[in-house]
């Protein structure tokens, strides 16, 4: 593969309509190196298949059916010859009714999978539409293909050495002929079932196919040019960060940075591929740059903000001088499948923070009753919810002075549940409720990086 090869992926947003699938367009041809591009599902289309898998009655079945249909005929309506496409999505239309038809008598997180994956599927096939319209020699490729994953339906795992020597046998050789166009997010198991990598895996996927062609760059293209000192949603001021390390980008994404997901960094991080965020919308506004080091990192870099906190607090008065309780606790929720995210402990309490976003399956299921008669068994269990997590990210943070001061002053008129700081020196987060999260993001936006 040419050592200047660069995958390029577009979000939700970059692929909305048909303008914004041209801005994407142009910006794929005006780079010769970008060979192969990964699109996720138009902007709006996942939610509503989501809502379809988790199966309907028929009124609301045809109102969301008839919700994606407006979105994608509203592209395909601005083609010059859009009958041969027309049929091909119509026919994509069908098999999304038959399967919220067979959700509506039972849902499953294979079905949801299978589901789900037709918005991806759609766009790739509107946009190489949109660039043959351009005389461009492009070509569709099916992803699953090539990306071979576990069957953990929802949240399934890539097996990196299968796609890599899939990659060299089915895909290298088309990008050498045509630019291919390719979906995010989307896999298949063994036995060829569709499976997701969870939401935001587009990312993901742009960096495995990356890493499998040994490519010179990943470019992530969406609605914000580059990454920021906060979200400028939250704080107008914030300002965005020229070149940032793996290690920072990846503790960003992992406390709810929205503009990268967390895994997708780590096959680029493996294999020293930088990767570029920028704006589709304003590619001449420049972006951010994430690689492996960067010159003088500053104290702090950015805050992050994760919603749909859980917090379980639990009380044993038995594990003041007994071995093994946490053992025990971390042993149930592993088999209740479930990660822990910051953890704090007392003599007799255990408070730790269950992170409910990233999966396609809704929040709740999370905390089975299952799970929490298990855990009752073993101890008194508290469960809040309506928490956010605020996340101050740094370098060397643990072995500074006065962080506290210039943290900590800034949130004097707020509560803070819990607060975790030395495990890393990278981070220092604490769980706020809800309502005053956007707040306290900017009280210490204003405190640690100025107007």
């Amino acid at each position: 593969m040419s050592q200047s090869l660069i995958v390029a992926k577009f979000g939700g947003t970059s692929v909305a309509d048909f303008d914004a699938m041209n801005r994407s367009a142009d910006i794929v041809l005006s780079d010769a190196n970008t060979r192969l591009v990964v699109l996720s599902a138009s902007a709006g289309i996942t939610n509503l298949l989501v809502s379809l898998a988790e199966g309907q009655e028929l009124e609301q079945r045809a109102y969301l059916l008839d919700e994606i249909r407006t979105i994608q005929y509203a592209i395909i309506d601005r083609l010059q010859a859009p009958d041969v496409i027309r049929q091909e999505i119509d026919r994509m239309l069908e098999n999304i009714l038959m399967l919220a038809e067979a959700a509506a008598l039972a849902t499953s997180a294979a079905l949801t999978d299978e589901l789900v994956s037709h918005g991806e599927l759609m766009s790739t096939l509107l946009f190489v539409e949109i660039l043959r319209e351009r005389q461009i020699n492009a070509e569709w490729f099916d992803v699953r293909k090539v990306m071979r994953t576990s069957d953990r339906f929802g949240r399934a795992e890539p097996d990196v050495d299968t796609l890599q020597s899939l990659c060299a046998a089915q895909l290298a050789p088309r990008i050498s002929e045509a630019l291919v166009i390719t979906q995010g997010f989307i896999g298949s198991e063994s036995k060829g079932r569709t499976t997701t990598l969870g939401r935001g895996g587009s990312d993901y996927t742009a960096a495995l196919l990356g890493e499998a062609l040994h490519a010179a760059r990943v470019d992530i293209w969406t609605d914000v040019a580059g990454i920021y000192t906060t979200d400028p949603r939250v704080v107008p001021t914030a300002k965005r960060i020229e070149e940032i390390s793996f290690e920072e980008a990846a503790e960003m994404a992992i406390f709810g940075a929205k503009v990268l997901h967390p895994a997708t960094l780590l096959p680029a991080v493996r294999s020293d591929i930088p990767v570029f965020v920028g704006s589709s919308k304003d590619p001449a506004a420049g972006g951010t740059r994430v690689c492996n080091e960067t010159p003088n990192p500053p104290l702090f870099r950015a805050l992050a903000l994760r919603r749909k906190q859980t917090l379980l607090t639990l009380h044993s008065p038995n594990m003041l001088h007994a071995h093994g309780f946490l053992a025990e606790v971390f042993a149930i929720l592993a088999r209740h499948n479930i990660s822990v995210d910051l953890v704090t402990t007392s003599e007799v309490n255990v408070a730790l923070t269950l992170d409910t976003t990233g999966s396609t399956s809704s929040s709740d299921s999370l905390l089975t009753q299952a799970l929490l008669t298990e855990l009752s068994s073993l101890c008194r269990v508290e469960v809040e919810e309506n928490l956010a997590l605020v996340a101050i990210i740094g370098n060397n943070l643990s072995k500074a002075c006065g962080v506290g001061k210039e943290v900590f002053g800034a949130l004097e008129p707020f509560n803070l549940r819990m607060i975790c700081y030395g495990a890393s020196s990278y981070n220092l987060c604490f769980l706020v409720p809800t309502p005053d999260a956007e707040e306290v993001v900017r009280a210490l936006h204003q405190n640690l990086f100025g107007a």
